[in-house]
């Protein structure tokens, strides 16, 4: 199901140096409905035979005004708060904007990263009991957005999540020749879930780019 509303306009701004996450550049901030600075990075990968292959580097975008709806963890450190999941609970309902850059290091279909990201979400929705036949179609329409492209070396998957709306904005793009292709999602039990998939602490899909953010939040907490 989708919103009827205007689309967010996403600027990047490429006018200051960029942050660099495993050799690829990303913006010191993103622009949606406010600038959001960056926050936090990180990686997906597997381990084969001893063989580290990457999948997607990882750049978080958060209005800073979430330190004041964290002061409870002042002091801590970035270690610590990266085994916290009550600390990162707070972050995920925190009424902050949000954003993900995901660009795509090691080619993949769109159809394996809809069906991975299908299956957690909707586990997480069954263990909470809240996955009814709404969030089943909003799942669906997100699979069924992703399985149609191809994830080419430096595609970039988005997903901008709207505090004041408490929807998700996914948007994609290939090699910057095509216009970026965009979804609304406005089923608030998946667009939480999502969130839980990529901020959710210990059981968040990408270890390192909790770490990253525990250890930024740490230090703007300590100020």
């Amino acid at each position: 199901m989708r919103i009827q509303e205007e689309e967010i306009e996403i600027k990047a701004d490429l006018s200051s140096e960029m942050v660099m996450v495993d050799d690829i550049p990303f913006p010191p901030h993103i622009t949606t409905t406010k600038p959001l600075p960056f926050f936090g990075h990180g990686i997906t990968d597997i381990e084969i035979h001893f063989l580290q292959i990457k999948f997607t580097a990882i750049g978080v975008y958060i209005d800073p005004e979430i330190v004041g709806h964290l002061q409870k963890w002042k002091g801590k450190s970035g270690s610590e708060l990266a085994e916290d999941d009550e600390f990162f609970d707070c972050v995920i309902s925190a009424p902050v904007d949000k954003y993900l850059r995901i660009v795509v290091i090691k080619e993949i279909k769109g159809s394996q990263y809809g069906v991975q990201l299908e299956s957690a979400v909707r586990d997480r929705l069954a263990a909470d009991d809240k996955y009814e036949e709404e969030e089943e179609v909003a799942l669906e329409q997100i699979v069924e957005f992703l399985q149609s492209k191809y994830f080419k070396k430096d595609s970039v998957l988005t997903l901008s999540f709207v505090a004041a709306s408490n929807t998700l904005e996914i948007g994609f793009s290939s090699e910057g020749k095509e216009e970026p292709k965009t979804m609304k999602v406005e089923n608030e039990n998946v667009v939480e879930m999502m969130k839980k998939w990529y901020f959710g602490g210990t059981s968040a899909y990408s270890p390192s780019t909790i770490s990253s953010l525990a250890n930024t939040l740490s230090l703007k907490l300590s100020k």
